[in-house]
């Protein structure tokens, strides 16, 4: 039964981190760039773990009876993934992305950490994914059964932000092109306006 569970969360957990987003597209972006990668990773991984808990703690009952508290989270969110999405296609059509890393503005940790943060925490699709929809699935499942639920739902997003992460370096010479990153930056841009969008409509 508790390995059962483990795959059961795996597989969900797997499931919904995959999809493409903000996130998965901010620590692509920092991977290729190999900018401040490894405290961005960990962020992700801890930012989840917390999240995943929370939810099969039965949080996600919680959240689900506060109107008040998503909508919140669904305009400060709008707001950021806005700005984000305009920022990104200001560096796709910017003089100087024709050189290959000019595209890629430089941060400093401090500023890595806080973009990943906002990225994680004003996002209500990761609240609905983590905490609410992973929550109640983790309360069909046996009580003894639902701590190795949410250790399966971690493990998963451990490994996917640790292989997207990490592995966006095999990606590496295709970007030395400069219109790679044009086209990177035009995508995360469209990824982040249409996300804002789902959140206001």
């Amino acid at each position: 039964m508790m390995f059962s569970a483990w795959l059961k969360g795996l597989g969900l957990g797997g499931g919904l981190i995959m999809a493409i987003g903000a996130q998965n597209a901010h620590v692509l972006r920092m991977g290729l760039s190999r900018q401040h990668l490894g405290v961005t990773v960990l962020v992700c991984i801890i930012g989840d773990v917390l999240l995943i808990g929370a939810g099969v703690a039965g949080m996600g009952a919680l959240i689900e009876q506060s109107p008040a508290l998503m909508t919140v989270a669904r305009w400060a969110g709008a707001a950021f993934l806005i700005w984000y999405g305009l920022r990104a296609w200001r560096a796709a059509f910017a003089p100087g992305a024709l050189h290959a890393t000019a595209g890629v503005p430089v941060l400093t940790w401090q500023q890595a950490v806080l973009t990943i943060l906002a990225l994680t925490w004003l996002n209500p699709h990761v609240y609905l994914d983590t905490v609410v929809l992973l929550g109640s699935i983790a309360s069909q499942q046996a009580p003894i059964a639902q701590p190795w639920f949410a250790v399966g739902a971690m493990t998963a997003s451990t490994l996917w932000f640790l292989g997207l992460g990490y592995g966006a370096r095999l990606l590496s010479p295709v970007f030395a092109n400069p219109l790679a990153w044009r086209v990177l930056d035009g995508v995360i841009g469209l990824i982040m306006l249409g996300l804002a969008v789902s959140l206001l409509v």
